[in-house]
């Protein structure tokens, strides 16, 4: 009995004992759940991942983003960084800090802490880097310049290695369609810098190169999804850098293409937005109505401008909020890291007629603080002068606004010179279009800053556009690299790549030559045909005559009203000696000109030297054979 009662209470114990274990055991669970609840925090990234100190505007606005972040408390120390303030927005995962640098902040490397009710979780060891003072960094581009516009994926293979990137959601690498990745690349367009030198190119502007993690269609390069990352299949941040480098060392320029007013569905941030508000939102899909006279029209319906300027592009680009301060300081900010980081000579704005003018404004003053001689110009692929004036800087047409644009993208004179090449002749018609289109240019504050083109990644090639008429094709690119304002070309116009932009992937097929094992190396004499050959010496003559040309590269210009079908124009400075006189004669007769009506141009001349053929002329009478355009030098 007693034995056996000794067991039932050492069992009772036991039992107690167990109970007891398993209540601590809780209990201590409970706290170590508690505390991972309280520490959960994740640290994804901080843009921008470093910046500079010396920087005219003092202030910086750090993006942070991680799981859970906004429960963390931040904290810094490091002489002349204040920290301003953290704010919090709607999604729990961002924080966005501000901070002020002081005009004498040392470059040098500080930990941003971030702590969790008094304990410290990790940090961020955030570097401030001194600004590259090198000479020919941000040089700005003029119309000293000749500008190469090309699509990385479709100039040249220099790397086999990054053609598929693991991770990426595209890919496919199919040469044989126009719609997947090519495996054109930076270094490809490094490799064939020589090339372009030797053509008389000064400024080389590709496509945007930034990652553009998309599941189809992601080589043209809009639809970014991160803002601080060269596309892999491009290569790397490092080798964009080496790029801009090589550039410069080779005596060129670099121009980067942007993109302001939409993103693509794969960034990072459109799938864990900061906030609503960081893009505009419908009640359901609304596509812009890609009209433009909206923005402009005194009498437009403030329905019809919300749609332009707020639809999306497409579905797979969502439309960014640009009337969000966040938005605004993350575009801006981007856009001086990526200027001060590689040394850019300028910026192509895409779509600049569907973003908020307002932010654009405040943009291109804060951009030209940092970066005094900093080129920009906009797309604006509009229908008039007018239309074309209101975007550009200056208030010119009564807008009451100035948009601090120095240029944009001449489509008016473009489609003006396809008139003068492929018109009839009539009183607005024909070649007169040119004239009478050059004849509003009071309109801009100074139209020597448009960027002008005869055809883009985005429409109909040249030459196809003039149904493959040599003569036309050498009329309309004398007249290209002779024209006021700064001249670009589209990568293959100079060995007569052709096709139409129905559907756009036809005018973006690949250079002969890029790519081992093409059948043609068309980036040298012996791979092209007796015509390619002519059109490359063509481009090659007159782009480096400009070069030396005092009159083309900074002239005024002069035009005079058409008559019997043909147009002159001179480009000239104070100093008569160097004057160009460009004659047009797209008939299809010979012409014998008589150059009195042109004396105020012509006075003191007595020799004109043919820039193609290197002939002298007789000044007083000249012979215009039909469909020429004749580049003449006046001494």
């Amino acid at each position: 009995m007693i034995k056996s009662q000794n067991l039932s209470v050492h069992s009772t114990t036991k039992a107690s004992s167990l109970r007891f274990a398993g209540i601590k055991f809780l209990a201590l669970l409970f706290l170590i759940l508690s505390g991972a609840n309280l520490f959960a925090q994740k640290l994804e990234r901080i843009e921008p991942m470093f910046w500079y100190a010396g920087m005219r505007n003092p202030k910086l606005q750090l993006l942070v983003h991680g799981e859970n972040i906004a429960a963390s408390t931040i904290s810094l120390s490091y002489p002349g960084v204040k920290l301003v303030k953290v704010n919090k927005v709607e999604n729990p995962n961002y924080l966005f800090v501000d901070l002020e640098l002081s005009s004498s902040v040392k470059a040098g490397t500080f930990p941003i802490n971030f702590t969790v009710k008094g304990k410290k979780i990790f940090s961020y060891n955030y570097e401030l880097k001194n600004r590259d003072k090198t000479a020919g960094r941000i040089q700005g581009v003029t119309q000293k310049d000749f500008i190469y516009l090309l699509m990385p994926d479709r100039f040249s293979n220099g790397d086999k290695s990054n053609d598929v990137v693991k991770g990426l959601t595209e890919t496919a690498l199919n040469r044989d369609s126009m719609y997947y990745r090519h495996g054109g690349d930076i270094q490809g367009v490094i490799n064939h810098l020589d090339y372009l030198k030797d053509l008389g190119i000064t400024t080389v502007w590709m496509t945007p190169e930034i990652e553009n993690d998309m599941e189809k269609a992601s080589y043209h390069g809009y639809a970014v999804t991160d803002h601080y990352k060269i596309d892999p299949r491009y290569g790397t941040n490092e080798l964009y850098k080496k790029y801009v480098e090589t550039v410069h060392a080779k005596g060129m320029k670099v121009i980067k293409d942007i993109v302001h007013n939409h993103i693509g569905t794969g960034h990072w941030f459109y799938k864990d937005l900061p906030m609503k508000s960081w893009l505009n939102q419908w009640p359901k899909y609304t596509q812009t109505s890609y009209r433009d006279q909206p923005v402009m029209d005194p009498h437009a319906s403030a329905a019809d401008k919300k749609r332009m300027l707020d639809g999306w592009f497409v579905p797979s680009m969502p439309d960014l909020n640009q009337t969000n301060p966040y938005v605004q300081n993350y575009l801006t900010q981007n856009h001086i890291w990526w200027i001060e980081y590689a040394g850019i000579d300028g910026l192509r704005l895409d779509t600049y007629p569907y973003n908020d003018a307002a932010f654009m404004a405040d943009w291109a003053i804060k951009l030209h603080n940092e970066f005094p001689n900093l080129t920009v110009f906009g797309e604006t692929l509009v229908s008039s002068v007018a239309s074309q004036a209101f975007f550009t800087g200056g208030n010119t047409v009564n807008r009451g606004f100035d948009t601090h644009l120095q240029g944009l993208t001449d489509a008016v004179l473009k489609d003006a010179i396809y008139e003068g090449l492929n018109g009839k002749s009539g009183w607005t018609d024909g070649i007169n279009r040119i004239y009478a289109t050059l004849a509003q240019d009071f309109l801009y504050k100074n139209p020597n800053t448009n960027c002008i083109f005869l055809d883009n990644h985005d429409m109909s090639r040249f030459y196809s556009m003039v149904n493959e008429d040599f003569d036309k094709y050498k009329e309309g690119m004398a007249i290209l690299l002779t024209m006021r304002g700064i001249p670009q070309m589209y990568y293959g116009t100079e060995i007569l790549m052709k096709n139409y932009s129905n559907p756009d992937g036809l005018v973006r097929s690949d250079f002969p030559g890029g790519w081992d094992g093409d059948k043609k190396d068309k980036f040298i004499a012996d791979g092209r045909t007796n015509k390619e050959n002519e059109a490359f010496n063509f481009v090659k003559t007159l782009a480096n005559y400009r070069k030396n040309s005092k009159a083309l590269q900074n002239g005024k210009l002069m035009q005079f009203v058409p008559e019997d079908d043909v147009y002159v124009y001179f480009r000239y400075n104070d100093q008569q000696k160097g004057t160009v006189m460009v004659i047009t004669n797209n008939t299809d007769k010979d012409k014998s000109l008589n150059t009195d009506r042109f004396a105020e141009r012509t006075a003191g001349m007595t020799i004109a030297k043919n820039v193609i053929t290197g002939e002298s002329l007789s000044i007083k009478e000249i012979k215009v054979p039909s469909k020429t355009t004749l580049v003449l030098e006046l001494n």
